[in-house]
């Protein structure tokens, strides 16, 4: 379990993110126009404002979207804190991406409640015929996230198990 230090930083590393989230989508609803990329490196990064009402790579699941991915979300959430209170004290990288994943699930969860558009999204990337699907803060830090949660995941079935104790060995009776 987590010692309390290392729940304040949870909670200032979710609360960092959230914040960087809601606000550079503010600045985006506010000074971009809706779906005119704004060149910021030519073709190859634009910042254009899209409201996705789908998931992650425009995944839609009709009519209900919305309401199915808030229930994601918030399951997600909830899945992720019984992660947290069973993190090892010291994993810092387990804590971090907890945190990471938490706040992304949380920032777009914050953008369905507000509103039935969608998830705000704002970041470009094209190269040549390649487009990836635009995205925002939020979804930087669950994909982040999920990479170093796997990671920790990874590492953590390297380690030996501690429950089974070695065998000891046993020598033969000196004669």
């Amino acid at each position: 379990m987590v010692s309390g230090a290392e729940q304040r930083r949870f909670v200032g590393a979710v609360s960092a993110v959230i914040v960087l989230d809601l606000v550079t989508k503010l600045i985006a609803e506010t000074w971009l126009p809706r779906y005119v990329g704004v060149p910021v490196i030519g073709e190859v990064f634009q910042l254009r404002l899209v409201y996705n009402p789908g998931a992650a790579f425009g995944l839609h699941l009709g009519e209900y979207s919305r309401w199915i991915f808030m229930a994601l979300s918030v399951t997600a959430l909830v899945v992720l804190g019984s992660m947290l209170k069973t993190t090892r004290q010291g994993d810092r990288l387990r804590l971090y991406a907890i945190a990471a994943i938490c706040a992304g699930a949380a920032g777009n969860l914050i953008d369905r409640v507000r509103s039935g558009r969608g998830v705000v999204d704002f970041l470009d990337f094209r190269l040549g015929a390649f487009h990836w699907p635009t995205f925002n803060v939020a979804d930087m830090a669950v994909t982040c996230g999920a990479l170093a949660l796997a990671l920790s995941l990874w590492d953590e079935g390297k380690r030996p198990s501690r429950a089974a104790p070695s065998p000891e060995v046993v020598s033969p009776p000196a004669l």
